[in-house]
């Protein structure tokens, strides 16, 4: 059953990548909400690899605020929510619980890059999630991963992969849309 029109607004045309934030607190069941939504999208093998830190307090924000690039600072300081969205390296010690059919998980390279390519599309589901739950979003490179990952992973096999600031955006202060590439642009029917 498809979705209708207006959900695909929120989630996809309608939306915009937010910079600028309004002064209204998100709410720490709202992003449990935003999880439980997001952990349902598929991943190979159902590895679930994504792991999430939820930056809110001032106290983490200036941990954080050492590793950001220059462009990214105001942005993520203002924001009410930076999530860290990471993934586990070692995701396959949770196997046994997640599919316990699965095979061994013992390549040590394959792994990595099975953790960074599911955790990306859990990343991708943290957005839409997040979206249909009324938030919007920004998502964003421009930061040292070993940085943060010293910072806010220590001690753990999880990777930084990007962050998403979270709230409600500033919609009078948004930039005009940028383009997207057209179907034949992008896309081959073979």
């Amino acid at each position: 059953m498809a979705i209708n029109d207006e959900a695909l607004d929120v989630i996809f045309r309608a939306a915009r990548t937010h910079r600028h934030w309004l002064d209204k607190p998100v709410s720490p069941a709202l992003l449990m909400a935003i999880y439980d939504l997001m952990r349902w999208g598929p991943t190979s093998g159902n590895t679930n690899p994504g792991r999430i830190v939820f930056v809110t307090s001032r106290e983490a924000k200036e941990r954080l605020k050492p590793h950001l690039d220059a462009g990214n600072v105001e942005k993520t300081m203002t924001a009410p929510v930076t999530a860290i969205l990471g993934y586990d390296v070692e995701f396959a010690r949770n196997m046994h619980k997640l599919n316990p059919r699965a095979g061994a998980f013992a390549d040590a390279a394959a792994n990595q890059v099975t953790a960074f390519r599911n955790g990306s599309l859990q990343g991708a589901y943290f957005i839409i999630a997040a979206r249909s739950l009324g938030l919007d979003c920004g998502p964003m490179s421009g930061f040292d991963n070993a940085g943060v990952d010293r910072e806010f992973f220590a001690g753990t096999a999880v990777k930084s992969n990007f962050l998403c600031n979270l709230g409600y955006g500033d919609a009078a202060k948004l930039y005009p849309r940028g383009e997207r590439l057209s179907f034949d642009e992008a896309c081959r029917i073979v």
